[in-house]
């Protein structure tokens, strides 16, 4: 099974039960321990479907106490955002999966994200820990269903990988589809950008063309692939799913047009394959060709059983990430004011680092200014409109300093530096070089851990050397009080928390980046979860 593994499943009807999942299972320490397994559960008995908690790391993951009618599509799409799945079975009578990705490194990635980030299914907890197994083989004639979902979209991987082994019987796919995907975005307390969706949606393959419009009073677009094949398979990766944290949910349906027709490359409308087009300074970009063929378009798109969100790397990371900006064509700008007005400051204590420190968790901070004449506030500029969009969400109403703070755009297009020789007391710092912005790589992880201000912490780059108690006592130096600890399988992360937000916000402003030897300084950064 080494060869053919593929991102995510298609096609496949949920919830019939009626075919047989059978597997062997190879096993560190026997030769081959085999089972039938039923899908109502008549397990053999020499199947041992416990594994331990602190397993050492392996490819197969054991999954525990799913929902009843959950279906291989949906346990599959868990793995989805760390690489590929390469097997899967399904132990119905137990409640229980197991799960294969090609790498151990996707695996680590997997358990350590989901240990910090309690992964839910149809809005139950599920819980996710290594297998004793080193690697799943199952029997393809009983396992076909499982198979069938996983080989759907074998054909997607060809542009990434050579692909081994079976081919899919052509049963097993269900007929293409339209290669264009209907979006509506649900919950948007956040703007959301045709940059954004470009980012979340090119993970499934080469995205030609975006056509953004509002109908409805609803945030919609229309976005085309290369191949039906890729849409199909964002499609189920993606439907349901929060872009940013318990908000912007993707609702997605294939289209009834096969080709979009895009007249300007702007903020509203792209097409990538393109960049000759105009900007058509402001003209509507949908085509009205199009506005009539969508017009007819008038299926409701179908809300999956209350899913929750997965909370998965791809749509968090669509926050920053995409955001950003980095993405977009030469000369379209990620839009919206970068300069940010903070006020009711604690003038005492407040410093542009302390600020550099709070504001860069949610974007690069470029500079900041405190106000020589009304030094309770400061200008903060971002490195563009997403990330001061999401600095003033997050930050606005929190305490600092004892002071809930006050954050708002300001009508300033950039922070002026003091002219040279003038001293203004250190009260405008330029970050434009600093080594600690933690969204300049993109890509980066981070872009997948933006969350609001928390009492829990998550501490990352932690040496060896440095136990819990040390951390215990650094944290409680910041004059707050440590409710909780605990240390990932790696040692290098752990969550702490802290008993008020506010603590949490003071440690994080005073020890992210904190040096504790051995040339490791501590990465701080709000998490989503408790201990």
């Amino acid at each position: 099974m080494d060869g053919i593994v593929t991102d995510v499943a298609v096609g496949v009807k949920r919830g019939s039960d009626e075919l047989l999942s059978g597997s062997v299972l190879s096993s560190p320490n026997s030769n081959m321990s085999s089972m039938v397994v039923t899908a109502n559960g008549n397990d053999n008995k020499k199947f041992k479907s416990e594994d331990k908690m602190d397993g050492a790391p392996s490819r197969v993951l054991h999954i525990r106490k799913l929902p009843g009618e959950v279906t291989e599509t949906e346990v599959i799409a868990l793995g989805l955002p760390f690489g590929k799945v390469t097997n899967i079975l399904m132990l119905k009578g137990k409640n229980q999966a197991f799960l294969e990705l090609a790498t151990e490194e996707a695996a680590i990635t997997m358990v350590n994200y989901y240990s910090a980030v309690t992964p839910h299914l149809r809005n139950q907890p599920i819980y996710i820990q290594y297998s004793n197994h080193k690697e799943l083989k199952t029997d393809n004639t009983l396992n076909q269903r499982a198979q069938a979902v996983l080989q759907a979209v074998t054909a997607v991987q060809a542009t990434n990988a050579p692909i081994s082994g079976t081919t899919v019987s052509e049963s097993a796919v269900t007929p293409a589809q339209s290669p264009v995907l209907r979006i509506i975005i649900d919950n948007m307390y956040y703007p959301v950008t045709l940059d954004v969706l470009h980012q979340i949606f090119s993970k499934f393959g080469a995205v030609l063309k975006i056509i953004t419009f509002t109908k409805n009073n609803q945030f919609q677009a229309l976005l085309q692939y290369g191949d039906p094949v890729n849409a199909q398979q964002a499609k189920l990766a993606l439907d349901g799913q929060n872009i940013y944290n318990a908000c912007c949910t993707l609702r997605i349906d294939f289209s009834k047009l096969v080709n979009l027709n895009v007249k300007y490359n702007n903020d509203k409308s792209r097409d990538y394959t393109r960049p000759d087009l105009p900007s058509g300074d402001g003209q509507p970009a949908l085509d009205p060709a199009i506005a009539a063929a969508f017009a007819k378009e008038t299926s409701l798109l179908a809300v999956p059983g209350a899913l929750s969100p997965l909370a998965i790397p791809n749509a968090a990371a669509a926050a920053a990430a995409a955001a950003a900006g980095r993405v977009g064509m030469p000369g379209v700008s990620a839009g919206g004011n970068t300069v940010l007005l903070v006020s009711n400051l604690n003038e005492e204590m407040v410093t542009p680092q302390s600020l550099f420190t709070l504001f860069g968790v949610y974007g690069d901070v470029q500079r900041v200014k405190i106000l020589y004449n009304k030094k309770d506030s400061a200008l903060i500029q971002m490195a563009d409109g997403n990330q001061s969009q999401l600095a003033m969400s997050h930050l606005n109403g929190q305490k600092m300093y004892g002071k809930i703070i006050r954050v708002t755009l300001s009508k300033h297009q950039t922070v002026q530096l003091p002219r040279e020789g003038l001293d203004d007391q250190g009260l405008t710092k330029d970050f434009g070089n600093s080594p600690l912005h933690r969204f300049k790589k993109p890509g980066s992880k981070n872009f997948q851990n933006i969350f609001p201000p928390s009492a829990t912490l998550h501490l990352s780059n932690i040496p060896p050397s440095v136990a819990e108690e040390d951390l215990r006592t650094l944290f409680a130096n910041t004059g707050g009080t440590v409710k909780a600890f605990k240390f990932f399988q790696d040692h290098k992360m752990a969550l702490l928390q802290m008993s008020t937000v506010e603590e949490a916000i003071q440690a994080l402003i005073d020890l992210h980046n904190y040096n504790l030897g051995e040339n490791h300084h501590l990465r701080v950064s709000f998490s989503k979860s408790t201990i």
